[in-house]
């Protein structure tokens, strides 16, 4: 069905399209942490990196350009948010992740804090929504230079009775599951992804009518209806974006009976085991994409690449309350402004411009993939009503040696995420430039430096060695954070805003 109806666009358009330019595969995974694969990120193959089977991140990585130094946010929507809109999070003020429901906070209640003025209903796609930030996406400007887009799989950039809840309002001619909610009610067929009569929750996946009652697990329907929705621009030469945007690894861990018993053979308890199928399940889809492109013939004119929306998840049952054990040597996990809730996975393979088995050390963000992909595309002449904070890795796909040491890149997290505090969560900021890394917490004024070059794991507190370094660190995050104007949460004992870095010594 969705095959004829890419026809029937195509010929309504009436357009014959010569594929000069690339298409892209923005393959985005959900929750997946540095180490949760068989790709070494770091200097040496881990423990943990012996624990998955991710045979084709191995194929993709051999194929092009690993990044050791990628970037996210602590969650996920203020990450999606980046992507689309081309802004930090501080920027653009979605900075915690945003609920189904429309005008809902998702921060929890803190006895000293009240809540940052947070965009709490997304990003939006027209003015005047309340409780968002305006803003034009870049697949709508690949829509509008000729290209097929397509969305597959988590949205999740704005809350339900909005715009930007909408796929096809940001840009996409086909979407393929994507709506308000941020993870599956379930994973199975068996229960219709949740869609079962008087159970249906805000979080039950859409549009996968045609697997209800199946076997066939979520991360495979998508990958049916991704290469489905691919026939129709490679038959017409047409060049293509898709977001293909997996729920998972996000909870609820289900149990992906393809792949599972391989762990469970190895020893690992029963959720562990579950873990690694759902990322093996995930590896096999990217595999699937891949041996599809190449079948097509289209492979050597697309561009893959591969990211995570933030750091794995730590602090839960699923890790059996212990902070970082997936994301060692990184400290923390999901929700952190520490290396493990920030530092990503990520692969780009370009054939024709990246070297195969190259490794990048130049660290990037999240914004800087809405110039990017735009600069791939060819895509060179376009205005937007917002300001882009990204910047394109271009260059360093072309030169994997390529260094700026001078560039500073923030993250803001002024929200209560979990009720309880780890490591880095609840009300923190953090700025790198070159290997310098500040952390502030809001909550307590504390602000610690770390050398990243030298202390990957932030172990050592550098703080008192070198607090010049503290103080320019922190004069340039405020100054940032006061131009972008920032969201802060308010202190409830003088219902003023945070102090900014720089206001204390």
């Amino acid at each position: 069905m969705r095959k004829v109806i890419g026809v029937l666009l195509f010929l309504i358009h009436g357009t014959v399209f010569s594929q000069t330019r690339p298409n892209i595969v923005l393959f985005l995974v959900d929750d997946m942490g540095w180490q949760d694969c068989s790709v070494p990120f770091w200097k040496e193959l881990t423990p943990l990196n012996k624990i998955y089977h991710t045979p084709n991140m191995e194929r993709l990585a051999a194929e092009g350009m690993k990044f050791t130094n990628a970037y996210a946010t602590p969650v996920c929507t203020p990450t999606r948010s980046s992507l689309m809109s081309g802004m930090n999070a501080a920027h653009h003020g979605i900075t915690n992740w945003t609920s189904p429901k429309k005008n809902n906070s998702t921060d929890d209640t803190d006895a000293e804090m009240q809540p940052a003025l947070w965009k709490l209903n997304g990003l939006s796609p027209q003015p005047g929504i309340e409780k968002t930030t305006y803003a034009n996406t870049f697949p709508s400007i690949l829509k509008k230079a000729g290209y097929f887009t397509i969305h597959v799989g988590k949205a999740h950039w704005a809350s339900m009775g909005t715009p930007g809840a909408d796929p096809k309002n940001m840009g996409f001619i086909v979407n393929i599951a994507g709506h308000a909610g941020g993870h599956p009610q379930s994973y199975l067929g068996e229960d219709n992804y949740g869609n079962m009569p008087g159970k249906a929750q805000p979080q039950a996946v859409p549009d996968l009518e045609a697997y209800f009652g199946t076997d066939t697990f979520l991360t495979e329907a998508l990958t049916k209806e991704a290469l489905n929705a691919l026939d129709a621009p490679i038959q017409n030469k047409q060049p293509f974006f898709i977001s293909m945007a997996h729920y998972a690894v996000h909870t609820p861990i289900m149990l992906d009976k393809r792949f599972v018993q391989k762990y469970f053979d190895a020893g690992m308890d029963s959720t562990e085991a579950k873990y690694a199928a759902l990322v093996e399940g995930m590896d096999k889809s990217l595999g699937d994409l891949m041996n599809y492109l190449k079948q097509k013939k289209v492979d050597q004119n697309t561009i893959i690449i591969f990211m995570s929306d933030n750091g794995g998840l730590s602090l839960s049952p699923l890790r059996g309350g212990a902070a970082h054990t997936q994301n060692l040597p990184l400290k923390a996990g999901k929700g952190s402004v520490y290396e493990g809730g920030i530092r990503e996975p990520m692969i780009v393979k370009w054939p024709g411009v990246i070297k195969p088995k190259t490794i990048a050390n130049q660290y990037i963000i999240a914004e800087d993939f809405f110039p990017t992909i735009l600069e791939m595309a060819k895509v060179t002449h376009y205005s937007t009503v917002q300001t882009i904070d990204g910047k394109s890795f271009l260059p360093i796909l072309k030169n994997d040696k390529y260094t700026d040491t001078s560039r500073i890149l923030i993250w803001h997290y002024p929200n209560k995420w979990q009720s309880k505090d780890g490591p880095g969560i609840n009300y923190f900021s953090a700025i790198r430039k070159g290997a310098w890394k500040m952390i502030y917490s809001m909550r307590t004024g504390k602000k610690e430096l770390y050398n990243l070059a030298e202390d990957i794991g932030e172990q050592k507190d550098l703080s008192s060695a070198y607090p010049q370094k503290v103080n320019s660190l922190s004069i340039l995050l405020s100054n940032q954070l006061r131009k972008w104007d920032a969201p802060m949460p308010f202190l409830k004992s003088t219902n003023k805003k945070v102090p900014m870095p720089d206001e204390l010594h």
